[in-house]
C-alpha cells in the first residue's frame, strides 16, 4: 500500500509498505477513507520532535471503515464507520484513569500514531486499545465532518474544559486556524463574559468577525493593550495559547492578570523560556498596590480620609506607573520615602518602592500639601 513516510529530517516521501495486520488482540486495523495534514506532521519534518521515529507513516487525524479486529476488541466491528483518536491508551494505567490520556504509560499510548508507530496518511491503519480510541460515525455526519473529531475538536474541548472558565471571566484565545477556531467553540459552550481571539491572519480574523460578531478579534501587536483595555482585572483571566509561535508563547503571559489560567495548546518548534522576571514583577506591584488600597480602606473605616488614583502607561519598553495620595494624615518623607506620622496608616509604598528598586527601575515622589504623588519607571 502507498503510505507517507517520514524519512529523515526535512525529508517525507510517498513509499510502499505491506498492509499493517493484527498484533494484539486490542488492535483493529482500520481502512482509512480521509485523512488530513496536523501541523505536528510540519514539527515532525522539521526534527522538533525528538520521539518521532525515521521511517513511520506519518498523520494521525483520519476517519476510515474498520476491516479487522482483535479477539478482546467489543465495542466495534468489520463495516463499522470511526473516528480514530490522536491518542492511543490503554484505559488501565495512572494517567489514563486520572482521564490524562496523552501520558498514558504503554509503550503504544499517548501520541503513537504518525510519531512512534506508523499512522494514517496511508491506506489503512492499526489502531492499538481499539475499545478505548475508535469512535462510531453517526450515520447523518459526513467523513468531512467527523475527521474534526479525532484531534482538532478534541484538542479544542479538553483545552477549554480544563481552563477552569466562569461566567465573569474574559478569555483570550492566541491564533484562530482549525485548532483556535475549534477551541473558540468549545470556550463558547462555557458561556465566559467576554471572549478575545488575536490572530494576525486578515482573512482568519474576517471569519470570526462574520460567524462569531460576539466575540473581539485583535492582532497580535496590539493585543496586549486591547486586552487591558477589554478586561476586569488588568489582563485576561484565561488565555489559551493556540498559535504555536515564539511570540504568541511571550504574549500569553504578557496578557493574563496575575494568578490567571495559562493553558497552552500549541505545539512549539523548540524550547519556550517562561518570563518569570517580569510577570514576578507584575504579581508583587499587584500585590503591593492592593495592599495600599486595603489601607486607604482601613483609613475611612477609621474616619481618616484618604484616596489613590493610578495611571499607567508603556513607553520605549519602560512601563510608568503614577499614584497619587491624599489622606488627613500628614505625610512625611524618611530617606527620600513618604511615611505617616501615626503607626497603621502607610500605603504600602516603601514595599512598592523596594521592588522598583530589585528590578532597576526608578522613583520619584512629589508632595503638595497633603498629597504625594509616587512616580515609578521599570
Amino acid at each position: 500500500m502507498l503510505t507517507y513516510t517520514y524519512v529523515s529530517e526535512g525529508t517525507f516521501a510517498l513509499m510502499e509498505k505491506p498492509k499493517p495486520v493484527l498484533q494484539h488482540e486490542r488492535d483493529a486495523i482500520v481502512k482509512v477513507t480521509l485523512a488530513s495534514i496536523c501541523s505536528s506532521d510540519l514539527h515532525i519534518k522539521h526534527g522538533s520532535v525528538p520521539r518521532a521515529v525515521p521511517g513511520i507513516t506519518v498523520g494521525h487525524e483520519m476517519v476510515g471503515i474498520v476491516e479487522e479486529v482483535g479477539s478482546a476488541v467489543t465495542n466495534v466491528k468489520p463495516g463499522d464507520r470511526v473516528t480514530v483518536n490522536v491518542e492511543t491508551f490503554c484505559g488501565e494505567c495512572f494517567f489514563c484513569k486520572k482521564g490524562f490520556v496523552n501520558n498514558c504509560t504503554d509503550q503504544n499510548g499517548g501520541w503513537a500514531l504518525g510519531c512512534r508507530i506508523d499512522g494514517g496518511q496511508a491506506e489503512y491503519v492499526r489502531v492499538p486499545f481499539a475499545d478505548q480510541g475508535l469512535n462510531k460515525i453517526p450515520d447523518g455526519v459526513t467523513d468531512r465532518q467527523a475527521l474534526l473529531v479525532g484531534d482538532v475538536l478534541a484538542t479544542g474541548f479538553w483545552a477549554a474544559r480544563i481552563s477552569e472558565i466562569t461566567p465573569e471571566d474574559t478569555v483570550l484565545i492566541l491564533g484562530a486556524g482549525p485548532t483556535g477556531i475549534c477551541t473558540l467553540l468549545c470556550v463558547m459552550l462555557h458561556s465566559p463574559k467576554r471572549i478575545i481571539v488575536c490572530e494576525k491572519d486578515a482573512s482568519r480574523l474576517q471569519f470570526i468577525r462574520r460567524h462569531y460578531p460576539q466575540v473581539l478579534t485583535v492582532q497580535p501587536e496590539d493585543c496586549a493593550a486591547f486586552v487591558r483595555a477589554n478586561s476586569d482585572h488588568g489582563g485576561a483571566d484565561v488565555v489559551l495559547e493556540v498559535a504555536g509561535a515564539d511570540t504568541t508563547f511571550r504574549l500569553a503571559w504578557e496578557c493574563a492578570r496575575p494568578n490567571a489560567v495559562v493553558t497552552v495548546v500549541a505545539l512549539y518548534d523548540k524550547a519556550q523560556t517562561l518570563p518569570l522576571p517580569e510577570s514576578d514583577l507584575c504579581v508583587l506591584l499587584s500585590n503591593a498596590l492592593e495592599n495600599a488600597l486595603h489601607a486607604c480602606q482601613r483609613q475611612n473605616a477609621a474616619g481618616l480620609p484618604a484616596f489613590i488614583e493610578t495611571s499607567a502607561y508603556e513607553q520605549d519598553g519602560r512601563f510608568f506607573l503614577q499614584l497619587a495620595n491624599a489622606c488627613s494624615t500628614p505625610v512625611l518623607f524618611e530617606d527620600g520615602v513618604p511615611v505617616t506620622r501615626e503607626p497603621g496608616h502607610g500605603l504600602g509604598v516603601r514595599s512598592i518602592c523596594a521592588i522598583v528598586e530589585k528590578y532597576g527601575g526608578i522613583y520619584s515622589f512629589t508632595q503638595k500639601q497633603e498629597q504625594f504623588i509616587l512616580r515609578i519607571s521599570i
